[in-house]
């Protein structure tokens, strides 16, 4: 399916001659889900692809061993939450990659929290985890790519939002919050790095098919996640996989500060 999918996109994208040869691109959470889908086209399209994962050294492991062992692929441990972490990271991930063209700001969490049932301390530990991760952990990344992207006078960031930004999260305010905080971040890194060369793009899906929600999709709740959309059905990974390639590639820059809506109709704002 995905080799099928990504057939179909090096087609359809073969006149703006998508090709990342020698380029050098992270993904955050590409272990899983739209991560790894990401990490697959991008290796497809011959980029250097480089993984972090907080936890599942095994799994994201699987995940570079299944990419095109001609190009130099790697994953590394992160909490993208810590910020010494992330600084830790970045002086790694400079000392084996040179230089960094784009960064897929992927990994997040999704943690719920009613506020009519939950305690007031597991109210705030939910906050502190979503924001952290979500948000202020993506703009730490956001910074370091920028310092190196600026030294090289060129780069992209693309960051992974939500629908849930738009139409609210009641079970999920947080991470509601957090995305709609990112987008507000985005279009501010958008302006400020423009004159610098350096693209800032956000892709907001709408529900996913991803491992983490193959039980709630095979559930009762699946059938009505599945008519939110006209289509009757909810997103694959690869079609977000193949957004964040567009975002990526040559003579798209004009693009920079958008924001993308992926959702199958599910949700429409003006």
């Amino acid at each position: 399916m995905l080799k099928e999918a990504s057939a179909v996109f090096l087609f359809k994208f073969e006149i703006m001659q998508v090709d990342f040869a020698h380029k050098n691109v992270l993904i955050t959470g590409g272990s899983r889900g739209i991560g790894k889908a990401c990490a697959q086209l991008f290796s497809e399209l011959n980029a250097n692809v480089i993984i972090t994962y907080k936890s599942n050294k095994t799994l994201a492991e699987e995940v570079v061993a299944s990419l095109n062992p001609k190009q130099n692929h790697c994953c590394f441990q992160l909490d993208v939450a810590d910020p010494e972490a992330v600084e830790s990271f970045y002086q790694d991930f400079q000392n084996q990659y040179k230089h960094l063209d784009v960064l897929v700001n992927n990994a997040g969490i999704f943690t719920e929290h009613k506020i009519e049932t939950i305690s007031y301390q597991e109210w705030q530990q939910a906050w502190k985890q979503t924001l952290g991760t979500n948000l202020t952990g993506v703009a730490n990344l956001c910074y370091f790519a920028a310092q190196q992207m600026i030294a090289q006078k060129e780069g992209k960031i693309i960051n992974i939002s939500s629908r849930g930004a738009f139409r609210g999260e009641p079970d999920h305010p947080a991470y509601g919050a957090s995305k709609a905080g990112l987008n507000a971040m985005s279009q501010s890194l958008a302006v400020a790095l423009a004159p610098h060369n350096i693209t800032v793009g956000v892709i907001a899906p709408g529900f996913i098919e991803t491992d983490m929600a193959s039980e709630v999709l095979a559930g009762e709740a699946g059938e009505q996640i599945r008519k939110q959309s006209p289509l009757n059905r909810v997103g694959k990974p690869e079609e977000v996989a193949h957004v964040v390639a567009m975002f990526a590639s040559s003579g798209l820059e004009f693009m920079t500060g958008g924001i993308i809506d992926l959702n199958g109709a599910s949700y429409l704002r003006s």
